[in-house]
């Protein structure tokens, strides 16, 4: 028996799966609004690695962009991305909040998103709006364009060169 027959012998309907799909996608929104209003904290899936604005102690939360990198640990694609979303974690503390979630142990966060290939980057304003999704590799300069024209101005590379010895 097919996914399709078993769903409509059980009663679930086309409606319905939409439905389901559109209520996780506001949870997912609610959560990720929460959070960007200092919100109470909340139990995180393992899964899900999120790394926080931290605010000086006399500063109130303030919302800041965030990039958020939908993929797996096993994906051939999304191990490229790593690095650079490690490298824009670490070079943009307070100005952007980059955050990785693993859709291959998180399907519905996956589905509330609408991916359908991994590894995709979605770009959102500090206000919650998104404004750009990617999907492939996406490299650090190109992301770093994209932010651009959306008026958002990132760190540059915080390595140094240095000469080959």
């Amino acid at each position: 028996m097919s996914e399709n027959e078993r769903a409509k012998s059980a009663g679930i309907g086309v409606g319905a799966k939409i439905g389901i799909v559109a209520a996780l996608a506001v949870l997912v929104a609610l959560t990720i609004y929460a959070k960007s209003q200092g919100g109470a904290p909340e139990a995180k899936p393992e899964a899900v690695e999120t790394v926080a604005a931290t605010p000086a102690p006399a500063e109130t939360p303030r919302a800041v962009p965030k990039l958020l990198e939908l993929g797996g640990e096993k994906c051939i694609p999304c191990k490229m991305m790593a690095p650079i979303i490690d490298e824009l974690r670490a070079e943009n503390k307070g100005k952007l909040d980059v955050v990785f979630i693993d859709v291959l142990k998180n399907r519905e966060v996956g589905n509330a998103y609408n991916i359908s290939t991994i590894p995709t980057q979605i770009f959102i304003a500090a206000d919650g709006k998104e404004l750009f999704r990617h999907e492939g590799v996406f490299s650090k300069d190109e992301i770093r364009a994209k932010w651009a024209e959306f008026g958002v101005t990132i760190a540059a590379d915080s390595q140094t060169t240095g000469t080959a010895q």
